[in-house]
C-alpha cells in the first residue's frame, strides 16, 4: 500500500464575496513522486470533517484521504486532489440554494430567515469557490481544469449546495455527489428549481444517497421527485446518475465515512 498522500494548509484564506476560513488540499501519493502529470479535483463542504479527528464535528472524520488512497491503489479511481472547504458559523445560509428561496413564496423565506439566523447567501459562496478558490487551486496546483475533471461533493446541506453548484455553473462542474440531501429543509423549493435547471445529461454526472432518511414521511417523496426528473430529461440509472438507499444508515459522519467510497467511485472511475 502507498502512502496516504500530504495536506496542504491554507488558513484564512481570503474572499471578498463570504469570511475568510481555512481550505485543506489533500494530493494523492503520486502528486509528489517526481511526476508531471495533472489531476482531476473534488471540491468538498464542511472541511473539517474531512480527514482529523481532532477536528471533526463528534470526533468522526470521514476519512477520505484515506478511503481515496486505498482506491487508487486498487485502481479503482483515478488520482485525485481534493479540497476541503471549511465551514463557518454561516454554514446553514451559505449551503441553502439561494434563487430557488428568492423565488418561493414570502413565508417559506420568512421561515428560513428565523430559523437559520439569516437569508440564503449560497450565491456569494458559489463566487468564492468558482471565481476564487478554483482559480487559485488551478494555479497552484497540478490539475486537470476543465469540467469533465471538476467535481463537487457534500452530505445533508452539503448535498444541497453541490446539487445548486453544478446547476449554477454547469460549465465548472461535471459532476456532483450529494449524500442524505437536506430536501426535508429544501425540498418544496430546489425539486421545481432542478426541473428547469437540471444539467446536459452528455455532459454531468449526478449522485445522490440516503439511509435512515427515508423515515420521514417527505424525505422519499422529494427524492423520487428528483428522480423523475432526471429519467425525463436524459439521465441514465447507474451510468451518469445514480440515487442510492443505505438501510439504517444514520445522518452522520460516521455513516458517510462508511460508504464514502461508493460516490467517489462514481465521481472518479477510471478514465
Amino acid at each position: 500500500m502507498s502512502q496516504p498522500g500530504r495536506i496542504h494548509r491554507h488558513e484564512s484564506f481570503p474572499s471578498v464575496h463570504v469570511d475568510a476560513r481555512t481550505i485543506d488540499v489533500w494530493v494523492p501519493p503520486s502528486y509528489e513522486e517526481g511526476s508531471s502529470s495533472r489531476f482531476p479535483v473534488l471540491y468538498m463542504h464542511d472541511g473539517q470533517n474531512l480527514f482529523d479527528a481532532k477536528l471533526a464535528f463528534g470526533g468522526i472524520p470521514w476519512g477520505v484521504d484515506d478511503v481515496l488512497a486505498k482506491l487508487i491503489d486498487y485502481d479503482e479511481v483515478d488520482p485525485a486532489i481534493i479540497v476541503g472547504i471549511w465551514n463557518t458559523a454561516h454554514r446553514i445560509p451559505e449551503y441553502m440554494p439561494q434563487k430557488p428561496t428568492e423565488e418561493a413564496r414570502p413565508p417559506f423565506q420568512e421561515r428560513f430567515a428565523e430559523n437559520f439566523g439569516g437569508a440564503p447567501i449560497s450565491d456569494a459562496y458559489l463566487r468564492f469557490v468558482v471565481e476564487e478558490l478554483k482559480p487559485f487551486v488551478d494555479t497552484t496546483y497540478r490539475t486537470r481544469a476543465d469540467r469533465t475533471h471538476t467535481f463537487i461533493l457534500g452530505s445533508s446541506m452539503g448535498g444541497l449546495i453541490s446539487l445548486y453548484a453544478i446547476c449554477e455553473y454547469p460549465d465548472v462542474f461535471g459532476g456532483a455527489a450529494c449524500l442524505s440531501t437536506s430536501w426535508t429543509v429544501a425540498g418544496r423549493v430546489m425539486v421545481p428549481y432542478l426541473s428547469d435547471h437540471v444539467p446536459d445529461p452528455a455532459t454531468h454526472r449526478l449522485y445522490f444517497d440516503y439511509g435512515v432518511e427515508a423515515q420521514i414521511a417527505t424525505y422519499e417523496t422529494h427524492q423520487k421527485r428528483v428522480d423523475r426528473i432526471l429519467a425525463r430529461a436524459g439521465y441514465t440509472r447507474h451510468v451518469n446518475w445514480t440515487t442510492r438507499r443505505f438501510p439504517d444508515a444514520e445522518h452522520s459522519e460516521q455513516a458517510w465515512h462508511d460508504r464514502a467510497d461508493v460516490p467517489l467511485k462514481f465521481l472518479l472511475r477510471p478514465s
